[in-house]
């Protein structure tokens, strides 16, 4: 094993355990962010029937009237969509101070914990192994140096 092939090694350890860990961070991150804002929705609780008016990938963008006859549509979506059809009718959840952060009614934090969990799983699942593997090879190439190293000393007298 030449020293590039070492490096490599060395390399790929460290990738993967970088990359394994930003997947823990961002995880535990959301949520973090995701109890912040049902900490904030329930400080001042509004309630509301919204219809549903878009379902993507990113988003599910709803329009909602508060009590004083405004209007609102959250440009980020509403919190856990899971389930939403367009023009279907959902009660939600707001903050009162800003109408903008707004959930279907009867979900919160505690909805994140399986998709986050699994996320966070299964990253550990692939990058465990991996990096098992990876320093079980550095430990043989290191063993395999100092035999060879002693079998020269050895040899020479």
């Amino acid at each position: 094993m030449t020293a590039k092939t070492e490096r490599v090694r060395r390399i790929g350890w460290y990738a993967a355990l970088v990359v394994a860990s930003l997947v823990t961070v961002l995880g535990v991150s959301l949520l973090f962010a995701a109890i912040r804002n049902d900490s904030a929705i329930e400080a001042q609780l509004g309630q509301a029937t919204a219809q549903v008016e878009s379902v993507a990938f990113d988003r599910t963008i709803i329009n909602y009237a508060t009590p004083d006859g405004i209007m609102h549509s959250p440009a980020n979506g509403v919190l856990y969509p899971a389930g939403l059809a367009a023009g279907q009718l959902v009660n939600i959840e707001y903050d009162v101070g800003d109408p903008e952060l707004a959930r279907v009614a009867g979900r919160s934090a505690a909805n994140t914990l399986l998709p986050l969990g699994s996320m966070i799983f299964f990253t550990w699942l692939i990058a465990g192994p991996l990096l098992w593997w990876i320093r079980r090879q550095r430990l043989a190439h290191r063993h395999s140096l100092a035999e060879s190293s002693i079998q020269t000393r050895v040899s020479s007298v």
